[in-house]
C-alpha cells in the first residue's frame, strides 16, 4: 500500500501520474492536452455529486441538501423530538426509521416498544417509512431500498456508507438530520478527495474486512483521509463483487473520512436489477483526467487475512504476524488495556494461548459489515460438515436483513451453519454496540462487525467485568470456528466456495414495512411512552461565562462510547436527563455529580436567585473575577461545566455524546483537536463551544474555574482566538483558546443556545 500525500492525476481511470513539478507535462504527453489542476479536480465522481446537491452556488462553501434520510431507534426519537420542538410539520424528503437497536429492558418494561410505536406513529403523522424490529439493520435496508447512483443520503449512524452503490452517504449527529427535516442545509467547506486506486484481485480466503482493516491500519493514526472523501477507482474495482465492495466501504467510517464513493459498473447495475430498482443505477467514473488531493495505491493481491486487536479497528496485524509474535502482541494489548482502564481491571489475553495457539472464546458475524449474503455463504462453505465443538467457543451469525436470511434458508446455508453448532439469529446491531452476545469475563471474541472499542461487547469495567473484541473477516472467523476456536486464517483452509447467486424477495418488506409514500397524516396522534421526554429548556449564550473543568482526559483519542456509553444505557435513549446520568460513567464516574453541582449556579440565576448561595464556591471565585472585571454580575453571567480531552469524538455519530453534556449544564469542550467533524458539529448544534488549545502543558487542571469575558461578543464578531483566565490562588491567570471557523448559522445556533432555540418560532 502506497500513500501519496502530494496527490495524483488519474488518466482515463487507469494511468496514474503522481503529482510533481513534471506531472502536468507527463499528463500532456499521455493525453495531448493541457489541463489545469483545478479543472482536473472537478472531474472526480465526488465533486460532481456534491455539485449536484449544493445549493450555495459556491463550490468552496457547500450547502448540501440530501435526497434521503435514515435513522435507527437509538437516535430517531431524539431527532424527531428536536424537530418537533423546532416546528416540524412533515418530512420533506424520504426518511426511514429502522429498529435494529431493539435490545432494551431485558428484565421487563415497555421502553423498547414504546420507542418503536413512537417511530411508527411519527412515520404516519409526518410521512415517513418505518421498518419494524428484526427486519433489517439500518444500512442493509438502505442498500436494498434507498441507495441510488449519484444520490446523497444522510444518516444518524456513523456507518452511513453506500459508496459502493454510487451513493455518497454521510453519518452525522441527529441535529444535522433535523436541519434537513426543516429544509435547511448541511454546510461544509469543499472536502479534499482522496483517490483509492485498486489493482489486482484478492487471493482465495481474503474477504472485505481484511482489505478494510489493512486500509484503516495505514491511515487512521496519521489522519491521511480525515474529513476527506475516499473515492475508489482503478482496475481492481471490477475484480470485486458488489458485496465485497460494500464490506470494504462500510468500514471507511473507521478511517475518520467524511464519506466515500466508488466507480460503478455492470456488477452494480446487476445489483439494482436484482433488487427490482434498475432505474436507480447510474454509471459513475472519474473524468478523462482527474486530480486527487491525496492518493493511495492498493494491490489487492498483497492483502492477507487481518485482525484488529483490542481496542480499536486501527490496531491491526496480519493473522500470520500475530501468530508469529503471539506473546509479544498479546502483552502489548494487555498494556494498552491497563492504560485505557486506568488499572481498574486486568485484561489477561496471554492465558488464551494453549500449546502455542491462541484460543478464542466467541465468534460473531453480524450487522452492516459482516451480515451480508456473500460473507455468510462463504462462512457456511468453510464450516460445511465440520463442528464448532462442545467447549467454550460459540459462534453466532446475524444476517443483515430478512430478505438475506430468507435466501440463506432457501439455498441451504443456514442448515449448514446450524449443523455445526452455530446459532443463526435475526437482523440486529447488538454485537456492534454492546447489547448482544456479551462474552464471559476475560473472554476474547472475534467479530466481523464495525468496532471493537472498550465495552462495545457489553462488559462493564466499572463493575470489574472485562472482555475484549478483535475484528476479523467472516471467512477467518469461520476457519477459526472449524478449528474449534483456535485462531486460523481462512487462507489456511482448502474449501470450494460455491458462490450461489442471490435472489432478492421484497415480499416481507411489502408485508411488514410501513411506507407512507411521502403522504403525511396530521390527524395521527403520536404515541408517547412514559420514558419519552422532551428536551429541557436551554439558555442563550451569556455575555460572560464562568466554567468549571469537571473532567480532564489525556487518552490519545476519546471515543463517543466513552463520552456516553452504548449498550444498556440506551434504555434511556429517549429521556435526555435520564441518559445524561450515564455520561462519562465508564471513563470518569465523578463527572455527572460535578457537572450537576456547578449547574446549580446557572439554574439559580435563571430563577432570579444568587449563584453564590446555590454554589458557595462560585461566590468565592466570582469575588476574584470582580476585582479585575467589576462589571460582571448575575445579569450578564452564565455558569456551567466544560471538559478537556486531547482528541474527542472518534466513533459513533450519536449526538448524545454532546447533548448529555449540554443538559447537565455543559457549555464547552476544550481539545487539542476533534477526532471527527461530526462530533464538533454535535457540540455546535447543542450550543456548546468547540474550543481548541495548542498541544503542550495545560494552563488549567481538573476542577479549575475558567472565566471567559465577553464571550458572546467574541462569537458575534467571528473571532478565532478568545481571552480566557484560570481563576487560581486569588488571581486571574490569562491564556488563549482558539476555535475553528464557524458558519453564520453555526454562530447563531451557539448564540441562541442550541439548534432548537435557533429554529423555535
Amino acid at each position: 500500500m502506497k500513500l501519496h500525500e502530494n496527490g495524483a492525476y488519474l488518466i482515463q481511470g487507469k494511468n496514474v501520474v503522481i503529482d510533481s513539478s513534471e506531472a502536468l507535462k507527463e499528463v500532456k504527453g499521455k493525453t495531448g492536452k493541457d489541463i489545469a489542476k483545478n479543472e482536473a479536480k472537478q472531474n472526480t465522481i465526488a465533486y460532481n455529486i456534491l455539485k449536484n446537491h449544493n445549493t450555495s452556488g459556491n463550490m468552496e462553501k457547500l450547502q448540501i441538501k440530501f435526497d434521503k434520510l435514515t435513522s435507527h431507534d437509538i437516535t430517531f426519537v431524539g431527532i424527531i423530538q428536536t424537530a418537533r420542538a423546532s416546528g416540524l410539520e412533515k418530512f420533506p424528503i424520504p426518511y426511514v426509521l429502522t429498529n435494529c437497536h431493539n435490545s432494551l429492558c431485558a428484565v421487563g418494561g415497555t421502553i423498547n416498544e414504546d420507542d418503536h410505536m413512537f417511530g411508527l406513529t411519527c412515520a404516519k403523522k409526518y410521512g415517513g417509512i418505518y421498518v419494524p424490529p428484526h427486519q433489517a439493520v439500518i444500512h442493509q435496508f438502505a442498500r436494498e431500498m434507498l441507495a441510488g447512483g449519484g444520490k446523497m443520503i444522510l444518516g444518524s449512524d456513523s456507518h452511513t456508507r453506500y459508496g459502493a452503490l454510487g451513493t455518497m452517504a454521510v453519518g452525522e449527529g441527529g441535529p444535522e438530520l433535523v436541519k434537513q427535516l426543516l429544509e435547511q442545509t448541511y454546510d461544509i467547506d469543499m472536502p479534499e478527495i482522496v483517490g483509492i486506486y485498486l489493482t489486482g484481485e484478492p487471493i482465495k480466503g481474503v474477504g472485505p474486512q481484511d482489505v478494510a482493516l489493512a486500509i484503516i491500519g495505514e491511515v487512521f493514526g496519521n489522519g491521511f483521509v480525515k474529513n476527506r472523501v475516499m473515492e475508489f477507482v482503478g482496475p481492481g474495482v471490477s475484480n470485486l463483487s458488489v458485496d465485497f465492495r460494500i464490506g470494504v466501504d462500510v468500514m471507511t467510517t473507521e478511517t475518520t473520512c467524511l464519506s466515500s464513493i466508488w466507480k460503478t459498473d455492470d456488477k452494480v447495475k446487476e445489483f439494482f436489477e436484482i433488487h427490482g430498482r434498475p432505474d436507480d443505477y447510474e454509471e459513475l467514473n472519474p473524468g478523462e483526467v482527474t486530480y486527487y488531493d491525496r492518493f493511495i495505491e492498493i494491490d489487492l493481491s498483497k492483502i492477507r487475512p487481518m485482525i484488529a486487536m483490542p481496542f480499536h479497528p486501527s490496531n491491526t496485524y496480519t493473522i500470520d504476524e500475530l501468530n508469529a509474535n503471539l506473546m509479544d502482541i498479546l502483552d502489548d494489548c494487555e498494556k494498552r488495556a491497563e492504560v485505557s482502564f486506568d488499572g481498574k481491571v486486568k485484561l489477561d489475553l496471554k492465558s488464551k494461548v494453549h500449546n502455542g495457539k491462541l484460543y478464542v472464546d466467541q465468534g460473531i458475524i453480524a450487522g452492516c459489515a459482516g451480515g451480508g449474503f456473500e460473507n455468510i455463504c462463504d462462512a457456511a462453505d468453510i464450516l460445511n460438515g465440520t463442528s464448532i465443538g462442545a467447549d467454550e467457543f460459540t459462534l453466532s451469525v446475524y444476517p443483515a436483513s430478512t430478505p438475506i436470511y430468507m435466501e440463506l434458508v432457501k439455498n441451504g446455508a443456514v442448515a449448514k451453519l446450524l449443523e455445526t453448532g452455530a446459532i443463526v439469529k435475526t437482523a440486529f446491531c447488538g454485537p456492534c454496540f454492546g447489547a448482544g452476545d456479551t462474552p464471559a469475563n476475560n473472554a476474547f471474541s472475534i467479530r466481523h462487525s464495525t468496532r471493537n472499542f472498550p465495552n462495545r461487547e457489553g462488559s462493564k469495567v466499572q463493575n470489574g467485568q472485562i472482555s475484549s473484541v478483535a475484528l476479523m473477516d467472516a471467512r477467518s472467523i469461520a476457519a477459526t470456528a472449524a478449528n474449534k476456536g483456535y485462531l486460523t486464517a481462512a487462507t489456511e483452509i482448502d474449501v470450494n466456495y460455491t458462490k450461489p447467486k442471490y435472489f432478492f424477495d421484497k415480499t416481507i418488506y411489502e408485508n411488514r414495512v410501513f411506507d407512507s409514500h411521502g403522504v403525511a397524516d396530521p390527524s395521527v396522534e403520536i404515541q408517547l411512552g412514559p420514558n419519552i421526554k422532551d428536551w429541557p429548556q436551554m439558555s442563550a449564550l451569556p455575555e460572560n461565562m464562568l466554567l468549571k473543568v469537571v473532567s480532564e482526559i489525556h487518552d490519545p483519542v476519546t471515543t463517543t462510547d466513552e463520552l456516553i456509553p452504548s449498550g444498556e444505557t440506551s434504555s434511556y435513549r429517549s429521556n435526555p436527563l435520564g441518559l445524561a446520568e450515564f455520561a462519562l460513567s465508564r471513563k470518569d464516574p465523578e463527572y455527572v455529580g460535578r457537572a450537576k453541582e456547578i449547574q446549580k449556579a446557572q439554574k439559580a440565576i435563571e430563577n432570579g436567585e444568587c449563584a453564590g448561595k446555590a454554589v458557595p464556591e462560585v461566590g468565592e471565585v466570582m469575588g476574584v473575577v470582580k476585582k479585575t472585571f467589576p462589571n460582571v454580575g448575575h445579569d450578564n453571567m452564565g455558569f456551567g461545566s466544560m471538559i478537556f480531552a486531547v482528541k474527542p469524538g472518534d466513533g459513533s455519530a450519536r449526538e448524545q455524546a454532546a447533548s448529555c453534556q449540554k443538559v447537565l449544564g455543559g457549555w464547552a469542550n476544550i481539545a487539542n483537536e476533534y477526532a471527527t467533524k461530526r462530533y464538533r458539529s454535535n457540540l455546535i448544534n447543542w450550543g456548546m463551544l468547540p474550543f481548541i488549545i495548542d498541544e503542550g502543558e495545560l494552563p488549567f487542571k481538573n476542577l479549575d474555574y475558567i472565566f471567559l469575558p465577553k464571550i458572546r461578543k467574541a462569537i458575534e464578531e467571528g473571532k478565532h482566538e478568545f481571552e480566557a483566565y484560570v481563576v487560581k490562588d486569588g488571581s486571574l491567570n490569562p491564556f488563549t483558546l482558539k476555535m475553528g471557523e464557524l458558519t453564520d448559522d453555526e454562530r447563531e445556533i451557539i448564540l441562541k443556545g442550541c439548534l432548537i432555540n435557533y429554529n423555535r418560532k
